[in-house]
């Protein structure tokens, strides 16, 4: 292992040592008879403890692991006993990053995922546009131009089979959105309006908006889209929470999908007072509003059963596929563009410093080598000589340097990556980046190389949000289209047992919460996932085949497959 094996990832080693050692002691009770309330058994138990073997038996009591062994010298007394049948068990699934409530609300709207053709596009906005009362919108789609061909939409195409509904649907990416003509008309964008430093207005060779708005620019689109009521936010809540328990995630990191989301938190709040939760959920607030978090938790706290705050969402830049993202370089394929911030680097650090003198948790979103260079070195201004302490995190790190990966790592500022990003982007990345800067794109192996701590979540609904096809992407890198059965950037592929640890262990560190979660040790939650096959034993190309069979939190069964 490198040199620069972080500090950190030596404190999450000797702590998984100290819960084997722990473990041992406590799974043989004086009177080798041990009460539980449910007995697992006869199955390969990954415990994600370092150097440790798989466990075949695993016991549960008040919502606690309460024993994790081979069964040798104890005898359970059990209320519930599971035949695993040979199946695997693992620490529940933690995803580092998600948009929760959109990804909820998306899964009733219209699908633009895999249009792969103009027409498809305009039809499936047409129709799902004459199912929609008066006054509502059309949103979410999460549309991918690169699958007709590179040419961006417009407000014309789609004009005419939506009158008067107002449209705005997302590029996948959440950095670029189409508006058409009502949507446009009622946020009051038209050829004499000007874009914002941190946005662009796509323009026809009119001058007249073409209807794709670009990061900052969609703001004026977002302001009058009418706000969710308790009602909707509720049943968003509810559909994202059934789909994210059927795919084995016990826990999610909520991120602010822009600057302007202040309200998830207490919109979250209501959601849990109402008995809504069935899974964690850590809420990020937007950085902007760092004072009003600090204040909320002098009188409140950091949580409230399984909701957490505590923690900070901030942007850099945009993103790669709606070529926002920042970089030193132009794009080689947009000579005259290299990205832009969307935070200026002397007010993103300000923002910085006052967050963590408060003591709140920074979560940054970074992708293009230059705005990961600045977000480093605020990060290193910022935390000194205690840097590894503060546990900073990057979002996405997408397109580092390596002298980026490997000053992270010696700092133990953390990686949190969403891998099927990798094999979505190696479609399409190297026409905006070219091959020399794709070397280090995704680079997960080269993170883990240098010591760095590689953190993993989906991002949805930009991408799917399954553990399962997440640590697919990550083993193969083969991407979407079929095109590199191979592997987009191969060099940078991870093993199955590195992507299980990037979904449990190290995001329980980087939650704070590794003393209660991430590994299956006695005295921790009994968050657990059972699946149809062992990923470390199924060939690469079948890993997102299996099925997520049985997700548990708190020792309750919250999903079982049918």
């Amino acid at each position: 292992m490198s040199r620069f094996l972080t500090l950190a990832l030596l404190f999450v080693l000797v702590a998984c040592e100290q819960g084997q050692q722990t473990s041992s002691s406590i799974n043989k009770p004086n009177n080798d008879v041990l009460p539980v309330d449910t007995l697992y058994h006869n199955g390969t138990i990954w415990t994600g403890l370092s150097g440790a073997g798989d466990a075949q038996m695993l016991a549960t009591k008040a919502g606690k692991i309460v024993y994790v062994g081979d069964g040798s010298g104890v005898q359970f007394k059990a209320t519930r006993s599971v035949d695993l049948k040979g199946q695997f068990m693992s620490p529940g699934f933690i995803d580092n990053h998600v948009h929760f409530i959109d990804g909820g609300a998306g899964l009733a709207s219209v699908d633009l995922r895999d249009a792969n053709t103009r027409e498809e596009f305009v039809r499936r906005i047409g129709d799902y546009s004459q199912t929609l009362p008066e006054g509502r919108w059309v949103l979410y789609g999460n549309w991918d131009h690169e699958l007709w061909g590179g040419e961006l939409p417009t407000r014309h195409w789609i004009d005419a089979v939506t009158g008067d509904t107002p449209v705005f649907v997302m590029r996948l990416d959440w950095h670029m959105g189409l508006a058409n003509s009502a949507a446009l008309k009622l946020a009051g964008i038209d050829k004499n309006s000007t874009a914002p430093a941190d946005g662009e207005i796509v323009r026809d060779a009119e001058g007249e908006p073409s209807g794709v708005l670009k990061d900052g620019a969609m703001n004026a689109v977002l302001d009058v889209i009418p706000a969710r009521t308790d009602d909707e936010f509720l049943a968003a809540f509810v559909a994202a929470q059934n789909h994210a328990l059927s795919l084995g995630v016990v826990q999610v990191h909520a991120m602010p999908a822009n600057p302007k989301e202040r309200t998830l938190l207490p919109a979250l709040q209501k959601v849990q007072a109402a008995g809504a939760f069935k899974m964690r959920v850590y809420a990020m607030s937007p950085i902007e509003y760092w004072e009003e978090l600090a204040a909320k938790i002098a009188t409140e706290g950091t949580h409230k059963g399984k909701l957490r705050w505590g923690g900070v969402k901030g942007f850099v830049d945009g993103a790669l596929g709606s070529s926002t993202a920042w970089f030193y370089d132009p794009y080689d394929d947009q000579p005259s563009n290299s990205g832009f911030p969307l935070t200026q680097p002397e007010r993103l650090r300000a923002l910085i410093t006052a967050a963590d003198d408060a003591g709140l948790k920074l979560n940054i979103h970074a992708i293009g080598d230059r705005a990961i260079d600045e977000l480093i070195t605020a990060f290193r201004e910022t935390g000194g000589h205690a840097t590894l302490a503060h546990r900073f995190r990057i979002e996405h790190f997408q397109h580092p340097s390596e002298q980026a990966i490997a000053l992270a790592a010696r700092s133990g500022i953390i990686a949190a990556m969403q891998p099927y990003h990798a094999i979505d982007d190696g479609r399409w990345a190297e026409k905006r980046i070219g091959e020399a800067r794709s070397k280090t794109t995704y680079a997960f192996r080269s993170i883990l190389d240098s010591g760095g701590l590689l953190s993993f979540g989906s991002d949805w609904p930009v991408a799917p949000l399954s553990p399962i096809e997440g640590i697919y992407a990550a083993v193969t890198r083969q991407t979407t289209d079929g095109a590199k059965p191979a592997g987009w950037q191969p060099q940078q592929k991870i093993t199955v047992t590195e992507a299980l640890r990037a979904y449990t262990s190290v995001n329980a560190y980087a939650g704070f919460e590794e003393n209660q979660a991430g590994t299956l040790e006695v005295g921790k939650r009994a968050d657990l996932v059972i699946l149809s096959d062992d990923p470390r034993k199924v060939a690469p190309d079948a890993i997102r085949t299996i099925e997520v069979v049985t997700t548990i939190v708190d020792g309750d069964v919250v999903y079982e497959h049918e």
